[in-house]
């Protein structure tokens, strides 16, 4: 029987890493764990297999199917509010420039600059493209003309997590889209 999964590499093989609610632990960026890790948490009992690889692997003595989809034992509670980094701030403006909406040459801005008082915080800095930041200079928006689609704010994990639904990774294993997107409205 041929089954693409077979012919995988193991290191190709990463499970999807759920919460003890069965929610994924992190959409951007997908919480998966390499093979070894997922098959280390099993000896363990610290997760539980939902979904596997046709995929196995071997040692003298026993083979196992490698899982795809696994479950921590015990919730995770989630930080209520996400690290301020650059990543977070582009996901939080949904990889979009606050002025024009630009997709291209991404950049972080200081609403106010720093030169008049502004600080580096999730209130005071946003998204711009290269053009709108060179265009905005040390100036404020209103001094420069230009208008802030998206005020700047502080973003909890879940609106962070909810952008992050919008972009998908590149790779999404069959097993996994049940976990991913139930929110999605079903084919009849």
């Amino acid at each position: 029987m041929y089954h693409p999964d077979l012919l995988r590499h193991p290191d190709s093989c990463p499970a999807l890493v759920l919460n003890a609610d069965y929610t994924p632990l992190s959409y951007y960026p997908l919480s998966l764990w390499p093979w070894q890790t997922a098959i280390k948490a099993m000896f363990l009992e610290r997760v539980d297999v939902v979904a596997h690889y046709d995929r196995e692997v071997h040692s003298p003595s026993a083979s196992l199917k490698l899982p795809s989809v696994i479950a921590l034992r015990q919730y995770v509670r989630p930080n209520e509010y996400p690290a301020f980094t650059r990543f977070n701030l582009f996901l939080r403006d949904r990889f979009r420039c606050v002025y024009c909406g630009s997709h291209r040459e991404l950049t972080f801005d200081h609403v106010v600059p720093r030169a008049q008082g502004g600080r580096t915080s999730w209130e005071n800095v946003a998204t711009a493209c290269a053009p709108c930041n060179l265009k905005k200079g040390g100036r404020t928006p209103r001094q420069a003309g230009m208008h802030v689609e998206r005020e700047p704010i502080r973003p909890t994990s879940w609106q962070l997590q909810d952008h992050g639904k919008s972009f998908p990774p590149n790779y999404l294993h069959q097993s996994w889209r049940d976990y991913l997107y139930w929110d999605v409205v079903l084919e009849p």
